[in-house]
């Protein structure tokens, strides 16, 4: 087994990740999260309006789906490509795939057309996530990785501000083509940084040629996962996309039985092994669909507390805030049992918010009840993202062999994404149950959401059990 020396607990400063020596790739990396995290809020604010210009409304739900299925696939070939052509080249494809991507978005003339721009930048968005966390293995010294992490999650706490923002701004001057346009050109200029990271052969040097192939097995059955759990909710029929997400379910079973036995996976060998790595991913995992209730919190708000679009989007955002505020704070620890605390308690903290969340969610809420609703959303929010840089270090180190750090930085992604769109589609589950928006389908939304919440506390034990032995 491989066991990780004291230096693993050793948290470096971030006056070392700003450093000259890693400034160029600390920058690639926040840049790529944001422009992924960006285009994805951004979209959701911006799409009313393209929907009024371009037509196309039964396809609403499309939009999301073929990004979430874009992300996903292309999340699961990140350790292949980046091991065929290095960082550098993979960056810059990510780059330019997105730029091209919302330049179709931009110019689209019919749902479809825009359809096709969606999947292609939900391709390029998951190789930019996937490959933060893998340039943050590889680059990074051990002591930088909770920082690293923390960084990257809190970047994407600031694309979930500045997507709703710019998105209603383009929207309410009529101009969300313009908005696709910018992204484009942040692309490029984001491109012009990505040169010098890594070479091809320092990518290259440590593994054989085998790990350049790509997994396609796995990756048909975890797209096709990824698609049938983002379309549940589009059939207005409960029992249907109940059915869609067993079937979601199951093809995520079938991945694993594949990947297991494939010469190039996914997914890492210690996975499947007696360490905590699995528990790692299934920790963070339950904590990202848990936070996918936040997705209605927009709803709620106009509904029940009668709020407008901005501020409503504001309430959603409260999460992201958290998330990003308590990142960054424990980011900081170096205390190994300080931080397998946080860890563990981060599930409770997260239930008790959730359940606040959802005793708030009242008929004609008042201003104190709001602020109570948006407390309690952060609070929610300071739970994941106290955990998420040390769960994100943890699964980088957990590994049998020293060489598979790379691959199960990059499936930190994919384990990310696809239970993100379990979460995204039992939340829609429950709201389609409990009949709309009303008081009863939020307080069983976070009801539910809190106890799912809660059953990470019995996975953030066992993950943690090991860190606290060494």
């Amino acid at each position: 087994m491989y066991l990780i020396d004291q230096q693993r607990f050793a948290t470096g400063h971030w006056r070392e990740l700003w450093s000259t020596r890693y400034l160029r790739t600390s920058a690639v990396v926040a840049g790529g999260v944001v422009l992924y995290s960006t285009n994805e809020f951004l979209t959701i604010s911006m799409l009313p309006s393209t929907v009024s210009e371009i037509g196309g409304e039964r396809m609403y739900s499309w939009v999301t789906a073929l990004y979430l299925v874009g992300s996903v696939v292309a999340a699961a070939t990140v350790n292949s490509v980046l091991h065929r052509v290095g960082s550098c080249l993979s960056y810059l494809l990510g780059f330019a795939v997105l730029g091209v991507g919302s330049l179709v978005c931009a110019a689209a003339p019919t749902m479809e057309i825009l359809l096709g721009g969606r999947f292609l930048q939900g391709l390029a968005g998951g190789l930019l996530c996937g490959l933060s966390f893998a340039v943050i293995n590889a680059v990074l010294p051990r002591s930088l990785w909770s920082r690293g992490a923390a960084m990257a999650s809190a970047m994407w706490g600031v694309g979930a501000l500045l997507g709703p923002a710019l998105g209603g701004v383009f929207a309410q001057f009529g101009a969300w083509r313009w908005a696709f346009g910018l992204l484009a050109m942040a692309s490029v200029a984001m491109s012009v940084l990505a040169p010098g990271i890594l070479s091809v052969d320092s990518c290259e040097q440590n593994c054989d040629r085998a790990a350049t192939r790509i997994p396609l097995p796995s990756i048909i059955l975890l797209g096709a996962a990824a698609l049938s759990v983002s379309v549940a909710s589009i059939p207005h029929n409960t029992a249907a996309t109940a059915a869609l997400l067993i079937v979601g379910a199951a093809l995520v079973g079938a991945f694993l039985v594949v990947d297991r036995r494939m010469p190039t996976a996914v997914l890492p060998a210690s996975v499947f092994g007696f360490g905590p790595l699995k528990w790692v991913y299934l920790t963070l995992g339950l904590l990202v669909a848990a936070t996918k209730v936040d997705l209605y919190v927009p709803l709620f708000s106009q509904r029940l507390a009668h709020l407008g679009p901005i501020m409503a989007g504001l309430m959603g955002a409260a999460l992201s805030i958290g998330w990003t505020i308590s990142g960054l704070g424990s980011g900081s620890l170096n205390k190994t049992r300080a931080i397998v605390g946080v860890v563990i308690t981060a599930p409770v903290v997260m239930a008790l918010g959730l359940a606040l969340a959802g005793a708030t969610h009242v008929q004609g809420a008042t201003i104190g009840v709001i602020v109570l609703c948006g407390t309690a959303l952060m609070a929610t929010g300071v739970g994941i993202g106290a955990a998420w840089p040390h769960l994100s270090a943890w699964a980088m180190g957990d590994v049998d062999d020293p060489a598979e750090g790379t691959a199960a930085a990059t499936a930190i992604n994919s384990v990310q994404l696809i239970f993100g769109a379990f979460g995204a589609g039992l939340a829609g589950v429950v709201v389609n149950v409990a009949d709309g928006g009303g008081v009863a389908a939020a307080r069983a939304a976070f009801t539910v959401f809190a106890l799912l919440a809660l059953t990470a506390c019995a996975t953030a034990y066992r993950a943690g059990r090991r860190q606290a032995a060494l």
